[in-house]
């Protein structure tokens, strides 16, 4: 078997920034999502000659995209925060991201929609933003004063000192948990928020954001509550065109530099010479040898399958085996006639329940009879992702991981569609079904095949005290000491300010480690 050539996406040899890598160093990536991206990008800005390996036609991992009917759809992430994280990857050369990716701010962040027809702009606007929280409880607006100083200790702590750090052994755990201590990481998102503010909805309001990284608001660590910071200072923005245009931007800029992307030829396993990794082999027959080989891959995947006839990926693989995985996604994409002007790019449907949902998806791992909804809306900001007159949406709704769920979605996806649609009428569009010109979903077994994802989670490790930092996967293998790791599987998680942060991680290690 050859792989098609036309996949295989050599460095432009004649660009204006063209950069030589001086320091006879190589490096493969396995994987396009913006982990392997972000790594690619900072090895190749050092002068390591970085080859992105990549299994599916086109790069993007989870932030893959389909053009259907003239509609473009985004797979996955769509909430951009922290831009200078992603800014700083073209800054590397001097460079600057505007040449690839046109930013758009988002407002209101997200709108927030109750049964009982409450509605809750969020935003950092901050008269508007205590204006809504008045609303609901004019007592809760000082409350809120002092979750958001909260927010800032756990911002500093959590993401400016630790977001890029690879704990690579217990004692920088330990160096860590003063600071841990201080701001009770121990307590959950939707407990702290609770010791704050005092309205349910509010507290709903607060604590959902963990839900975007796969992280349940009742058990994940009260540390994610640093989101509110984050978004406070860097907004929430769009890229114009979809996510996919961000996706598209950072793969310019790797190949502009000198990069090489090979596309469409999955690593079958990760070549090895006793403790050291020497290259990959993919499923094509080509062979790539390198100094040091990092996965941005699926992290269970890497250890089973792709080191799976070492006795270090076998080792692994069965610990990873026994961890809590996040739970999956169920997302129904769908193109219909109209402008829906009313609508905005990010809203969240609440369904009747908040808690008890929670168990059922985390816990219980049973297909509830309700849900909420995350409703993307991105031609609001962008029309050209549909066609004239028409809207671009995805609705998308947590549902248990299959080692949890054992359900056959063939049979079930397309009767859950309906109910999300239906749903979706009800509150929002009322003739939807009669507007729809085109619709698919996406299901758990879909992340299992198109992203080798464990147990078809969206979001991989579940974001917990005893699953952070040190106890995630760590950056660099204990044992094989020229392999690493990227992504949500690592410190600090999912995201695309977790993954990219994880990939400077990983990039500082990378380029000790060779000396660059």
């Amino acid at each position: 078997m050859t792989i098609d050539r036309t996949k295989v996406r050599e460095p432009d040899l004649f660009g204006a920034d063209k950069r030589p890598s001086p320091t006879g160093k190589t490096a493969i990536v396995i994987g396009a999502g913006f982990g392997g991206l972000a790594l690619a990008i900072r090895l190749q800005s050092a002068g390591i000659a970085t080859t992105l390996v990549e299994a599916r036609d086109k790069p993007g991992g989870r932030g893959y995209y389909w053009e259907r009917d003239g509609y473009t759809f985004d797979a996955g992430p769509t909430v951009i925060t922290d831009p200078d994280c992603l800014r700083e990857l073209w800054s590397l050369t001097g460079a600057d991201m505007a040449r690839d990716v046109t930013l758009e701010p988002v407002f209101p962040f997200y709108r927030l929609n109750w049964e009982d027809g409450t509605n809750f702009d969020y935003s950092n606007d901050e008269a508007r933003l205590n204006d809504e929280i008045a609303k609901l409880n004019p007592a809760d607006v000082e409350g809120y004063a002092r979750f958001l100083e909260y927010s800032v200790g756990v911002y500093e702590e959590g993401y400016v000192k630790l977001g890029h750090k690879a704990f690579l052994d217990f004692g920088a755990m330990i160096k860590a948990a003063p600071a841990l201590a201080k701001y009770q990481a121990w307590r959950s998102v939707y407990s702290i928020v609770s010791k704050f503010v005092k309205h349910e909805k509010l507290r709903e309001a607060l604590s959902f954001h963990t839900l975007l990284v796969g992280g349940n608001p009742m058990t994940t660590s009260a540390i994610y509550a640093l989101i509110h910071k984050l978004e406070k200072d860097g907004g929430v923005w769009f890229a114009k065109g979809g996510t996919n245009r961000l996706v598209a931007g950072m793969a310019a800029q790797f190949e502009r530099i000198g990069g090489t992307m090979r596309l469409g030829d999955p690593v079958a396993h990760i070549d090895m010479m006793g403790d050291h990794a020497t290259g990959v082999t993919t499923k094509s027959g080509w062979q790539g040898t390198a100094d040091a080989v990092a996965s941005n891959a699926d992290i269970v995947h890497s250890y089973r399958d792709l080191l799976g006839q070492n006795t270090r990926g076998q080792r692994v693989a069965k610990k990873l085996a026994r961890k809590k995985y996040s739970p999956s996604l169920f997302v129904v994409h769908f193109g219909i006639e109209g402008r829906w002007p009313g609508i905005p790019h990010h809203m969240i449907l609440f369904g009747p329940r908040y808690e008890g949902l929670l168990k059922d998806i985390y816990d219980h791992g049973v297909l509830p009879k309700d849900f909420s909804i995350y409703l993307h809306h991105p031609t609001v900001t962008d029309p050209s992702m549909a066609p004239e007159g028409c809207s671009t949406f995805y609705a998308l709704v947590p549902v248990a991981h299959m080692g949890k769920l054992p359900i056959d979605w063939d049979e079930a996806g397309p009767l859950l569609e309906k109910r999300v649609l239906d749903e979706v009428g009800r509150r929002l569009i009322p003739d939807i079904h009669d507007r729809i010109v085109t619709k698919f979903h996406y299901a758990p077994p879909d992340f299992a095949r198109d992203l080798s994802a464990h147990l078809g989670s969206a979001f991989s490790l579940e974001p917990v005290l005893t699953q952070s930092a040190w106890f995630r996967a760590h950056n660099r293998d204990d044992v094989i000491s020229n392999l690493y790791f990227v992504g949500a599987g690592t410190h600090p998680g999912a995201g695309i300010p977790g993954v990219v942060g994880s990939a400077k991680a990983t990039a500082g290690l990378m380029l000790e480690d060779l000396r660059v």
